[in-house]
């Protein structure tokens, strides 16, 4: 049996002189879902860049037809084991703005609690599990717990506390059960609630040790002149409300999303490609939210920042990874702040009537922004969904990198040129589950 993690190399003569050689890496790990990536090179020119997305599509869209409007969080949730409460809060965000719900602040900012578990356990996945190997220049984490174990202890002790969150906060880590329109189903206790704050004041200080660590690495320097698009609210570093801005002039309402942007199909990809109307790609996730509202983040954060001299605004991918060690940081801080203020009311939940209305929500998942729009009728029967997760919003923009990042580096070693091509993909921590890991590669030079 071959070695999934050598590339297996065949060569094959076309005609007398010029050699096809194509390279396939039959399992690209350190990312979550199925797909394959495809580069074509003739002579000193890069061809083609494909990524293709060949995990089969789950037609939760059409799901939701003939579902009442409260299943809706249930539901969605199923699309993803790691981001499940994005889901579930961009459904809850579009029935309330669909059905003229005001919800109370303190619903509000619990569900900014639960949304800071979900964003440290998903950032901590990436950092220490996903991406960290490269760093090192090992090929998984399982050999990097041999080598630097208390590395690999740190970062599942990060994720272990951003669980413990959504846990407390959503009845259970995969999938939580608190969640509904209009609130939560209920408060949790008192008791647990001092015992979670007690474990994030000492998961705290591993995130900023983590920043520290991951500052004195030097990364593969691929500056672009992106549009970054993300939420952006006046009092917050965004999470699940605001507007819609980017550094190049988008500023819109969120029900505005469909006239902005648009999807489209391309042949290699189960996954809809997306982009701005008039204005081509753009850049979703934890660099747009931080180049957009980085002067919002707490003030532990942008000491953590200015320690290690990261720039106020990063375009470089391979140095999202301290981008999200940043978020890791901000929602450690967050989580505590709002348990040190928060007092709940009595009612954990606002009833909600259905109506005949169209909803829209977005939320920022940890890979950027989740729209959802929803059509119900007077029963609060769903008609209509669509659903627009973050990794199909940047495959556009990951296809486009790709290509000019091989043309900056095909002259390099075949070895390495794949190794840095396996590394430039988990920059953007894709969720091709969402979208529609990486297994295949392919790399194909005419001549």
């Amino acid at each position: 049996m071959s070695d999934p993690k050598k590339p297996d190399i065949k060569e094959i003569p076309v005609k007398a002189g010029i050699k096809s050689r194509t390279v396939q890496v039959d399992y690209l790990a350190r990312v979550e879902g199925e797909g394959a990536l495809y580069i074509e090179i003739d002579g000193q020119e890069v061809k083609d860049v494909k990524l293709k997305i060949f995990e089969p599509p789950r037609f939760f869209e059409a799901f939701m037809r003939g579902r009442h409007f409260l299943e809706a969080p249930d539901i969605t949730s199923r699309i993803c084991g790691i981001c499940p409460i994005a889901y579930q809060m961009s459904a809850v965000s579009a029935m309330e703005q669909a059905l003229g719900v005001n919800i109370p602040e303190e619903i509000q900012i619990f569900r900014r609690l639960l949304y800071c578990g979900e964003w440290i356990e998903s950032h901590a996945l990436h950092v220490y599990m996903l991406h960290a190997p490269d760093l090192l220049g090992l090929d998984d984490a399982i050999q990097m717990s041999k080598v630097h174990p208390e590395i690999v202890k740190d970062g599942l002790f990060l994720k272990k506390s951003g669980n413990q969150i959504v846990q407390v906060i959503g009845g259970r880590e995969v999938h939580p059960i608190n969640i509904r329109v209009g609130g939560f189903y209920k408060w949790p206790s008192v008791n647990d609630l001092q015992k979670l704050k007690n474990q994030l004041l000492q998961a705290r200080d591993k995130a900023l040790q983590a920043i520290a660590w991951l500052g004195q690495f030097e990364y593969p320097d691929f500056n672009k002149s992106y549009e970054f698009v993300s939420l952006s609210h006046p009092d917050e570093y965004p999470m699940a409300r605001g507007k819609i801005i980017s550094n190049k002039g988008l500023d819109i309402s969120v029900s505005e999303f469909d006239h902005h942007i648009e999807e489209f199909q391309v042949p290699h990809s189960n996954a809809l490609h997306a982009k701005l109307k008039n204005r081509e790609n753009y850049f979703l996730g934890p660099m747009a939210r931080y180049n957009l509202n980085r002067e919002k983040l707490s003030k532990i954060t942008l000491q953590a920042a200015d320690s290690i001299h990261f720039e106020p605004h990063c375009t470089n991918p391979f140095r999202s990874i301290i981008v999200r060690s940043l978020e890791i940081l901000y929602a450690f801080d967050e989580a505590i702040r709002i348990l040190e203020i928060f007092k709940p009311i009595q009612h954990p939940f606002v009833e909600v009537k259905p109506k005949k209305a169209i909803g829209y929500g977005i939320t920022e998942a940890p890979r950027g922004s989740l729209y959802h729009r929803y059509h119900i009728d007077e029963q609060g029967v769903i008609q209509d969904a669509k659903i627009v997760p973050p990794t199909s919003q940047n495959q556009y923009t990951i296809e486009k990198d790709l290509k000019e990042f091989v043309e900056k580096n095909f002259h390099l070693p075949q070895e390495k040129l794949i190794w840095l091509c396996e590394q430039a993909i988990r920059n953007y921590d894709p969720c091709i589950s969402c979208a529609t890991h990486f297994l295949k590669l392919h790399l194909h030079h005419a001549s």
